[in-house]
């Protein structure tokens, strides 16, 4: 089973778990994360009414958007092989960490709509705690060294998406100092 792959396509949850499983009677556990392009763009409905919302400010203390600024669409650039590369070693080091049995991750490229899928971390192991520590941690990885560039179409143009402070305060937490913001 390939443990990475970056794609243009949306990928399948269910059939991404299963290649996971696949044949390993170990497995007690599995864990996942789908990140999305949050669409920042609906009006406030009763069960999301202004007074629960932040009030619309400028970019975020991390440098990025924040949570109510207008993003029409995201793209997401790479370096083929290196990418790969840096991910496939991010997974041996979560096989190092935790008692975990094998994880995948599938990251998109490409443009991207509000709603849409962008990244899939998955994990198997024995027991849930595991599966959710080596998860978390992946995740924690991937959001500072994987070498993703993030470039978002706004009414007001485009703009690249910086690091933020608070993804290296969360990787930092595992041992691991990065400075990316």
């Amino acid at each position: 089973m390939r443990r990475v792959s970056i794609q243009r396509e949306d990928f399948d949850l269910t059939q991404e778990v299963q290649t996971l499983r696949q044949g390993d009677p170990r497995v007690g556990a599995v864990c996942s994360f789908i990140g999305a392009v949050r669409d920042r763009n609906v009006a406030p409905t009763p069960a999301t009414s202004s007074a629960a919302l932040p009030p619309r400010a400028g970019p975020s203390p991390g440098g990025g958007p924040s949570a109510t600024d207008s993003i029409l669409s995201l793209e997401l650039e790479h370096y083929p092989g290196m990418t790969e590369k840096a991910i496939e070693a991010m997974i041996d080091q979560a096989l190092q960490r935790f008692d975990i049995f094998g994880a995948r991750v599938v990251h998109r490229i490409g443009l991207l709509q509000p709603l849409d899928q962008i990244v899939l971390v998955a994990v198997a192991s024995a027991h849930r705690g595991e599966s959710f520590k080596a998860c978390e941690f992946l995740m924690d990885y991937l959001k500072t060294q994987a070498p993703f560039w993030k470039k978002e179409q706004t009414p007001d143009g485009a703009r690249w998406v910086d690091a933020r402070v608070s993804d290296d305060q969360a990787l930092a937490r595992w041992g691991i100092q990065a400075s990316n913001s």
